[in-house]
């Protein structure tokens, strides 16, 4: 690929978190000719599910941690991103309502929520996670931020400073006698649809330029024209561009086969329960005021989170334990690909009955109060898992011109105001220069398999072969 200057002509496929990070900070790094395709109009729905949008980013909300066990270096970005979400408050909060997105207008004018984070043990003791993230967090210096909630100092210090109410929200001690948890009180949630919307209100602000159409807007190939990458969408016209960015989500590998054994397409399984204003003690309990972020795991394989209701009143809970696939032919190929609510073929909003049980043990054990409101909706949550867990970025092999950035592999969103620094970088050829961009190279796998990218078809994570959960298993036996 020819070195990049100002006026090169860059394209990115994709406008949720890696896509429009990268537009920012190109823009930012003084880039004049960046253009984001997506088949989504996430500019008029502000990436809004509710709205219709189906990707990883297009969310109501997503966890933002920094515990990071051994892996110090998404720690320390994690950790740098928190200051720029703080920025973002500062700047949302001084901007004239009628220069904001219109989604942020209105309800909450705020992305960053520092409501804790609890990560909580449905056992007696701490697993090896924990323990490996409060020996980092000890030696980076952060360890007073962090609240065990069974040793005394922790407590005292909580109490000093004003997180004690968050320590035991489920009452575990009171009604179990035994209570293993740490409070992160650093951690939070953002709004994340609003997040991405006020990411793309400063890329469009820096001069970037958005095709956000379901035909303009889909990219159906990516080829290769005098050694420069040409899109072509969906309404046959060709782009040639200098570099081509996918930063597609689920949908990364239908459009470059070559990521195939590195990247592979899975779901995550939510569920939300709907809190009636008119319920006080309720609709109080379970805000980001009193309610922090939950995690709740195991050696046995239990793996749930939640996070406190939103401005609606939607509390949600995610089951973590399997991520799903759904095989099918894309160019003669048969790949893991997206199956949602509202943009593909076929539609679904139903989550394996698994996960549903899962979701409702959490809430069974932990939130008893809630059982009588019953699962109000679900959905699956369509994002890229890599190889590792870590990110993709960088060209790849015998395609001039074409770069990847994609493998969110759940953990993402929250380096949206800094991922495009770093990505900036390895896309100018500084990768092998800096830690990151020897971490998202293009790689194969040194050993086993990780994240289950070895079952193929054959495995146990297929969706078809899962007993899908209907409306009628949202209600808790009492």
């Amino acid at each position: 690929m020819a070195t990049l200057t100002p006026k090169s002509k860059i394209v990115i496929v994709g406008s949720g978190v890696f896509g429009i990070s990268t537009a920012l900070w190109l823009a930012k790094s003084g880039y004049e000719d960046v253009t984001v395709l997506d088949m989504q109009d996430t500019a008029s729905a502000a990436y809004d599910p509710l709205s219709g949008i189906d990707s990883a980013s297009a969310d109501l909300n997503k966890i933002i941690r920094f515990s990071y066990g051994s892996e110090i270096e998404y720690q320390r970005l994690a950790t740098e991103a928190a200051g720029l979400w703080e920025e973002w408050n500062r700047e949302i909060a001084a901007t004239p309502a009628d220069e904001l997105p219109e989604r942020l207008r209105e309800g909450d004018r705020k992305l960053w929520w520092n409501a804790g984070m609890l990560r909580m043990s449905s056992e007696d003791d701490f697993g090896d996670f924990e323990v490996a993230t409060l020996e980092n967090m000890e030696r980076e210096g952060i360890r007073e931020s962090q609240f065990k909630a069974d040793d005394e100092a922790d407590i005292a210090r909580a109490k000093e400073r004003g997180w004690a109410h968050k320590l035991d929200p489920c009452r575990r001690q009171e009604r179990f006698g035994s209570h293993k948890a740490v409070l992160d009180s650093t951690a939070g949630f953002v709004y994340a649809y609003k997040s991405c919307a006020w990411a793309q209100h400063l890329a469009k602000r820096a001069g970037v330029k958005m095709i956000l159409d379901p035909l303009r807007g889909k990219v159906v190939d990516i080829a290769t024209k005098d050694d420069r990458p040409v899109v072509v969408t969906a309404d046959g016209l060709e782009i040639a561009a200098d570099l081509v960015v996918v930063a597609g989500g689920g949908w990364t590998p239908s459009l470059v086969p070559e990521v195939q054994g590195l990247l592979e397409t899975t779901a995550g399984s939510v569920a939300n329960i709907q809190i009636p204003k008119d319920q006080s003690d309720l609709w109080s309990r379970f805000g980001p005021e009193i309610q922090p972020v939950i995690t709740w795991g195991s050696r046995q394989g239990k793996d749930v989170y939640s996070i406190p209701r939103d401005e609606n009143g939607i509390f949600k809970i995610g089951w973590r334990s399997r991520k799903w696939t759904n095989f099918q032919d894309v160019g003669g190929r048969r790949i893991s690909v997206p199956k949602t609510a509202h943009v593909t073929e076929e539609k679904e909003t139903r989550i394996p009955i698994d996960a549903l049980n899962g979701i409702k043990e959490f809430i069974t054990i932990n939130f008893p109060e809630l059982v009588p409101l019953g699962i109000s909706s679900t959905r699956l949550c369509w994002y890229t898992d890599s190889i590792d867990n870590s990110f993709v970025v960088d060209l790849v092999p015998g395609r001039p011109g074409v770069a990847v950035c994609s493998g969110g592999s759940g953990h993402g969103f929250k380096f949206l105001p800094i991922l495009g620094r770093e990505v900036v970088k390895i896309l100018e050829g500084k990768g092998g220069q800096t830690v990151y961009g020897q971490m998202w190279k293009w790689r194969n796998s040194p050993g086993a398999k990780r994240n289950g990218l070895e079952e193929g078809e054959q495995g146990p994570r297929v969706l078809s072969r899962q007993k899908m959960a209907e409306e009628g298993d949202w209600r808790f036996t009492v």
